[in-house]
């Protein structure tokens, strides 16, 4: 019997599907060490939710922080290293918020690749207080969104036998965030001009405030380390009752007793909880990036307008 595919043989066929099936034929790229795929380890909720879209199911994708855990305090642990020494890939949100993972990056990065998705922002586009970064870059969607690249061409520069469907996810997630951010700009828009104040318990929304028109005032400073004192408590009440804010916010990832005595002594109501530092929980709208975008903007506007 003399089967005939192209110039090859039936021998030659079954030799060279031999090759690929060993890895030893043609491919595009070098195959993953890991046959299941690349193994990742992300820190925060909305990198894991960014890194899950782009790189699954790809990759196996591990977050090392759940919904409502604080990143500016967040200390790695026995298992969380473990984690990090044994992936092929490790992505952080940089700008110092896992300020107290400094130390155990360092270590990790000097044998496998360990990526900040915030490198490639614009210095001119990132907010500076007291000489310090802000990082709380994902609450202006364009602005998280220009995340996605890093991701991407690193997942590509690891498993380029996978670039095709890591930039066909790219650009679909691209779409997505565009459309969230047109979104955002026109219900925010539908909150009168001198209700648009947000006041939360850290400064965590100044991206926020700026991308959609909102003037933001947090009890605390950009990171949850630094604690209010009375006299933060003073002028964050007095001016409440200067600009006559309706509603004040607590968040999911900082203790509330602090903006619920701001409440009780400027007469403001608590509006709602906002998702600050971490999404929600796993399996709920909010534990998604998007979904937690909606339910922000969704809670803002009820409470102010």
């Amino acid at each position: 019997m003399h089967l005939i595919f192209g110039s090859l043989t039936l021998r030659k066929l079954i030799f060279a599907l031999c090759l690929l099936v060993m890895g030893c034929g043609p491919a595009s790229g070098p195959a993953p060490s890991n046959p299941a795929g690349l193994k990742i380890v992300c820190t925060t909720t909305m990198i894991t939710d960014l890194v899950q879209r782009l790189a699954q199911p790809d990759a196996q994708v591990v977050g090392l922080m759940g919904a409502g855990v604080d990143p500016h305090f967040y200390k790695a642990s026995a298992s969380d290293v473990a984690k990090l020494q044994q992936a092929d890939l490790v992505f952080y949100n940089g700008l110092h918020l896992e300020g107290k993972m400094t130390e155990v990056f360092e270590g990790v990065k000097k044998t496998r690749p360990v990526v900040a998705v915030t490198d490639r922002i614009p210095k001119d586009r990132l907010l500076v207080h007291q000489g310090t970064p802000d990082p709380h870059v994902w609450f202006d969607v364009s602005l998280w969104a220009m995340c996605i690249e890093p991701v991407t061409s690193t997942l590509i520069a690891r498993d380029p036998q996978h670039a095709v469907e890591y930039t066909t996810r790219a650009k679909a997630l691209a779409q997505e965030m565009a459309e969230l951010d047109s979104w955002c700009k026109t219900e925010l828009a539908t909150v009168p001009a001198e209700r648009r104040i947000v006041v939360t318990s850290h400064d965590a929304f100044s991206y926020f405030g700026r991308a959609y028109g909102y003037e933001v005032v947090g009890l605390q400073g950009i990171s949850t380390v630094t604690e209010a004192g009375i006299s933060d408590v003073t002028k964050l009440v007095d001016f409440i009752k200067r600009k006559k804010v309706p509603a004040i916010f607590v968040e999911s990832s900082v203790p509330r007793a602090a903006i619920d005595r701001v409440s009780q002594d400027s007469g403001a109501k608590v509006g709602g909880t906002l998702f600050s530092d971490a999404m929600g929980a796993s399996g709920t709208p909010e534990g998604t990036y998007d979904g937690m975008v909606r339910a922000n903007v969704n809670t803002i506007i009820e409470a102010l307008r």
